[in-house]
């Protein structure tokens, strides 16, 4: 055994001990993660993600509008395959677009129809458009339905009228359903929404069951819905209607009032539109005694359902009627009017509108006087009627139109109200 110098031994195990209390050391830390990496754990979840933005519809040339539209509705239609291995030819019918709110065909709507035919015939030869008949809905065509509607900025119709919504749908009338649907939004230039005759020789303007059914059918539906039924319901009776109006727009009358008449006869044939065409017809045929009788079928329509619209024209800025034509009698109108809101027990409010233009407080006291002028004619027809009226101005508060043009086209913003209210006392 060696001896070793003691400074030696010392030094040896006081380095050991070092070496021993290191380990144990290292063995009983408890190790830590990084700093930045504790501070992530302790960070709240993140939020979810924010629901995607609903891509805006772009404002189109009115032209660039009703191609794009009628594109989308033809490219994307979803049809079932009737026969396996081939592509039948389907027959398509346009039931006549319409103003989305007063419900009228106008210049527009028709040039509309025609550019939708003449893109079917030269760009989908899979469809065979043909007239809208009630020989032809008895085949169970496809059926397209569309509607015009000026809008504000917000997408509404109320306010300032800046663009048009368009709608159009593609109804399967074999299943009953939306087989495609498109929309699209029209600058207002080179847009002419004068009615056409029938609805601009109209003397009233009232909604009715078969108009909310077809506007609802476009605008109130969805890809792969079943159609109104109301609106398949009155469809023979809508092609009668059709074909009385272009036979009128056309200056037929003897044939117009003919399919007028064929249309009241059938089941959904009790409209506005039959009733007024039968008036309109029989007016120009100078057949006054039915024009009368006529006349008066569309006011008891009208009070029936609570609430009717004469279209009068007055003069510029005065509470006077403008006079009257052969089209519109206004001594005729007023007289009828009164005598059967006589026979009744009800009160009503004449409310008179004005379309916008000018200062809003001029068109509201305009609107009162000629409401009051209105109520009066009424009072000295039926004295009866003298502590049963009410006059009121709403302004343009409740323009239908709203586009401020003053003319033809917004007409309807001009009326005389007559809504029904029940007496008090």
């Amino acid at each position: 055994m060696n001896n070793k110098n003691p400074s030696q031994v010392r030094l040896a195990l006081v380095s050991l001990l070092a070496v021993i209390a290191l380990l144990a050391a290292c063995s009983s830390e408890e190790i830590k993660p990084p700093e930045n990496q504790a501070s992530a754990d302790k960070t709240a979840p993140s939020a979810p993600p924010a629901a995607p933005q609903a891509v805006p519809i772009p404002v189109l040339a009115h032209d660039e509008a009703v191609l794009k539209a009628a594109n989308d509705l033809f490219s994307k239609a979803q049809l079932a395959n009737d026969t396996p291995g081939q592509q039948p030819r389907r027959p398509v019918v346009i039931d006549p677009l319409v103003d989305g709110v007063s419900r009228m065909q106008t210049a527009t709507t028709r040039k509309m129809e025609s550019k939708i035919s003449g893109l079917v015939q030269s760009k989908f030869p899979q469809f065979d458009v043909r007239p809208f008949t009630a020989a032809n809905v008895g085949q169970s065509p496809l059926l397209v339905v569309g509607t015009f509607t000026p809008i504000n900025q917000q997408g509404k119709t109320e306010g300032v009228r800046e663009m048009y919504r368009f709608c159009l749908v593609l109804v399967d009338l074999k299943s009953r359903r939306i087989v495609s649907k498109a929309v699209a939004r029209s600058r207002m230039e080179s847009v002419d929404p004068t009615p056409l005759p029938f609805f601009s020789d109209a003397p009233v303007w009232a909604r009715d069951q078969t108009g909310e059914a077809y506007v609802a059918t476009c605008q109130a539906s969805k890809l792969g819905d079943e159609v109104n039924p109301a609106y398949v319901d009155s469809l023979v009776a809508d092609t009668l209607i059709n074909e009385g109006i272009r036979a009128y727009n056309s200056a037929h009358y003897k044939d117009a009032l003919a399919l007028f008449v064929k249309a009241e006869a059938t089941p959904a044939g009790k409209q506005l539109r039959t009733l007024t065409g039968s008036y309109l017809a029989t007016g120009k045929l100078g057949r006054r005694q039915e024009n009368a009788q006529a006349f008066g079928k569309i006011v008891d329509y009208g009070l029936d359902a609570g609430k009717l619209s004469l279209l009068l024209t007055f003069r510029p800025g005065a509470t006077s009627l403008h006079g009257g034509t052969a089209t519109a009698p206004y001594d005729m109108w007023l007289k009828t009017l009164a005598q059967h809101a006589a026979q009744r027990s009800s009160c009503m409010e004449v409310v008179g509108h004005a379309s916008r233009g000018g200062p809003e407080p001029v068109n509201e006291r305009l609107s009162a006087l000629r409401a009051e002028h209105v109520r009066q004619r009424l009072v000295d027809e039926a004295p009866a009627l003298e502590k049963r009226l009410l006059a009121a101005g709403y302004g343009s508060r409740e323009n239908l139109i709203g586009t401020g043009k003053d003319n033809a086209s917004d007409a309807l913003d001009r009326r005389v109200e007559f809504r029904l209210l029940a007496c008090q006392g």
